[in-house]
């Protein structure tokens, strides 16, 4: 805003000196402390009271926002248990009707059984020396 240098400050407490006089230059300094003092707390009042406005004007928008997205997750969860709904009815009606008979057994090839492997154990104390299980 405006400077005051040194040099000016030292001017105007001379001015002031000769003008109040030496008695009442402590009090009137004093006075000028105190509502100096009480000037900035006011504006830093002020300063805190619009940032936790603008604060609260942010947490509501998010808040919005974040209701927004809720009912939008909300409507795709119900169009998606909706699909999964139509779907499993179709499924059902699907079961319901009645499967055409198939060819006979022999048009398909069997697979084949699974072999059973026989394992021969050691049958003497020294074989099993030969290949310890522990």
């Amino acid at each position: 805003m405006f400077g005051v240098d040194f040099s000016e400050l030292m001017v105007i407490l001379v001015i002031a000196l000769i003008v109040l006089g030496p008695e009442r230059l402590p009090k009137v300094a004093h006075t000028l402390g105190m509502l100096w003092g009480r000037a900035q707390r006011y504006i830093n009042g002020v300063k805190a009271d619009i940032a936790r406005d603008m604060a609260i004007e942010e947490m509501r928008q998010m808040q919005q926002r974040v209701q927004q997205e809720a009912s939008n997750l909300e409507q795709s969860v119900k169009q998606v248990s909706q699909n999964v709904e139509q779907q499993a009815r179709e499924f059902r009606s699907a079961l319901a009707q009645p499967v055409p008979a198939r060819p006979a057994a022999a048009a398909q090839p069997r697979p084949p059984e699974p072999q059973q492997v026989q394992l021969e154990l050691p049958s003497s104390p020294d074989e099993q020396k030969k290949f310890p299980i522990d």
